[in-house]
């Protein structure tokens, strides 16, 4: 079909229907530094909300203040639902605290339990959720878990 005969315009309009960023069904749990994530990313969506309306709004760009919406109704959501969990004594493997524990093969590997959002396990940072941290909650140094199949023990918790 030659182009003539389409609307210049449904491309940009199912762009301009993005589907909203899926949130959780879990408690939005978050440390002090998760807090202040949250609310950095909520004040970018907000920026570029403004900026989306500055420029002339939908009838400018339409994907842009599309995404603008999704993002600022996004972050709005999860910093109205953010629980802080305060700092706690580690003496066993806790929300918010950081775990290194060694492989059989004698690796060993650091993480710190935090929320959904600030999780960045290239970064050190795996979701209290995720199936490793779950299977490290509540245990103290030198206890065992397994972990993708494998066999680890605790060998320290700060």
């Amino acid at each position: 079909m030659s182009v003539a005969f389409t609307k210049e315009g449904d491309a940009e309009a199912v762009a301009a229907d993005l589907p909203d960023r899926p949130i959780s069904t879990h408690p939005n749990l978050v440390t002090a530094s998760g807090l202040a994530q949250l609310d950095a990313e909520l004040a970018t969506a907000r920026t570029a909300y403004d900026a989306a309306q500055a420029g002339g709004g939908i009838s400018a760009d339409r994907t842009a203040m599309a995404r603008a919406t999704r993002d600022l109704r996004y972050w709005s959501s999860r910093r109205a639902s953010a629980q802080l969990i305060e700092a706690a004594d580690c003496d066993q493997v806790r929300f918010g605290c950081t775990v290194t524990f060694e492989r059989a093969d004698g690796t060993s590997a650091t993480y710190r339990i935090t929320g959904e959002d600030e999780a960045d396990p290239a970064a050190g940072r795996i979701a209290y959720i995720a199936p490793a941290a779950r299977a490290l909650l509540g245990k103290s140094v030198g206890d065992t878990a397994v972990i993708a199949g494998g066999e680890i023990e605790i060998v320290s918790i700060g």
